[in-house]
């Protein structure tokens, strides 16, 4: 009938088209993996549109492993204690509001063209003045950062948690500046970006440790600390580290996860349970308590046990070492470094028993292939060898040369397409009975693939 506006289905598919339309948009755009040492774009679009990054406080968190999960981590502690939060991580599994969280869910599709409209004026003019002096357009990653400092001045929000995306220094992230910065173990990984020595790596990441900050460190090689405490120094910023003020003083293994006892800033904390596996997690855990107590109290208040106990029992962490399916279990992991890969091995001989276990394998050509493959080795009966749908993806038969050479030829599958393999690990681990089970791992994407084949779109 005329006259009659749309219904709430039109308008949801509406907006479901806009949202589809713009994130298309922004991909078309260069990858994140494509960066310049230049603060310059984002800072231009934030001047331009009242600096929204200086209008809430941040954590801002880098290093090579485990960002994400100790954001999470963050960012669930802080909402439990009352605080509205914004959180930026990257990258996406399967959609990129992930990205950008508000009270510790997705940006709703509404919020996030909001905010991309608010700041898309700004973006052109930018574009066509870096294009004019024969620059790029602003990169994918330098729009969303863009997005989600908007979005959180619009909400507003008490606090956002920050992940870098590449770096630290020059990282697009960095137009804000973190009361508290936390590294996270520092690593050899995008080394045709950062360089290829702990010291290079390091001396970039710590750019994000800024004036009368608190930095909050974890364990680190000798070389990067002393980078890092030398890079406070120079700025001013405090430093808190772990093995010195805080840590995991006692571990054990429990169903569905670890018991810890850990040491804060401002105490210890008894028997709190976190239902997710491996040391390196019970790691990035003391790191988010050492970060809160640094950004609530200065490191002198302590977190309440109700705080700490409901924010931790709520705690996940999608695509590491996630379950995401039963008979027989399959687990995926995001783990596309050595390093990565070390933790991954560690918290597989750790938390789980089974009688077998096949490995699906995908990695990008970018990386550190051969000590993944060996390391895995140790863990996995049988490995598959496959493909993402990633450009960048590594060709099958160039890894599976690889993973012959440490597993045997007899240990190796090669199925290049990535649901026909899934099939296939399935049915060799089943030949391990009830106790088989599959790992599906190699990058982020590898993860997120195999975690939306079985039906698991959410992270």
């Amino acid at each position: 009938m005329s006259g009659q506006g749309q219904g709430p289905s039109a308008v949801d598919d509406d907006l479901r088209l806009r949202m589809a339309l713009v994130a298309e948009e922004i991909l078309q755009r260069a990858p994140e993996n494509a960066i310049e040492p230049t603060l310059s774009r984002v800072e231009q679009v934030m001047d331009l549109m009242g600096s929204p990054q200086r209008s809430f406080p941040v954590v801002h968190i880098t290093g090579t492993n485990g960002k994400t999960s100790t954001a999470r981590m963050v960012e669930r502690l802080l909402r439990e204690m009352g605080l509205t939060t914004g959180r930026y991580t990257s990258p996406h599994l399967h959609d990129m509001r992930e990205r950008i969280a508000v009270g510790g869910e997705p940006i709703d599709e509404q919020r996030f063209l909001d905010a991309y409209d608010d700041v898309l004026p700004y973006l052109h003019m930018v574009d066509e003045q870096s294009l004019a002096a024969e620059g790029p357009r602003m990169t994918f990653f330098e729009v969303l950062t863009c997005v989600a400092y908007a979005a959180f001045a619009d909400a507003p929000v008490d606090v956002a948690v920050v992940e870098v995306g590449l770096g630290g220094a020059w990282d697009a992230t960095n137009v804000a500046d973190g009361q508290v910065a936390v590294m996270t173990p520092v690593a050899i990984d995008h080394a045709h970006l950062l360089g290829d020595s702990l010291s290079a790596i390091a001396t970039e990441k710590c750019g994000i440790i800024k004036a009368e900050a608190i930095a909050v460190l974890a364990v680190q090689e000798p070389e990067v600390m002393q980078i890092m405490l030398d890079r406070a120094d120079e700025v001013g910023a405090s430093v808190q580290t772990e093995g010195v003020a805080f840590g995991v003083l006692e571990r054990e293994v429990a169903v569905g996860g670890q018991l810890l006892s850990l040491r804060g800033l401002a105490g210890d904390y008894r028997e709190v349970f976190l239902p997710l596996f491996g040391a390196h997690q019970a790691h990035n855990l003391a790191l988010a308590v050492a970060a809160v107590e640094a950004f609530v109290g200065g490191g002198e208040q302590k977190l309440t046990d109700e705080v700490l106990e409901v924010a931790c029992a709520d705690m996940s962490a999608p695509g590491r070492l996630e379950v995401v399916r039963r008979s027989p279990t399959v687990l995926v992991d995001a783990a596309h470094n050595p390093a990565g890969v070390a933790a991954l091995v560690e918290a597989m001989r750790e938390s789980f028993t089974f009688g077998r276990v096949v490995g699906v394998l995908a990695v990008l050509a970018d990386k550190d292939v051969e000590p993944m493959v060996e390391l895995l080795e140790a863990v996995l009966d049988h490995v598959v060898i496959t493909r993402t749908t990633s450009p960048r993806a590594v060709r099958p038969e160039r890894l599976a040369e690889i993973a012959v050479a440490y597993f045997g030829q007899d240990r190796v599958s090669v199925v290049p397409d990535l649901p026909d393999a899934l099939d296939t690990a399935a049915g060799l681990a089943d030949e391990g009975g009830m106790s088989g089970a599959v790992l599906a791992t190699g990058s982020v994407i590898t993860a997120a693939e195999v975690r939306m084949l079985l039906g698991h779109r959410d992270a």
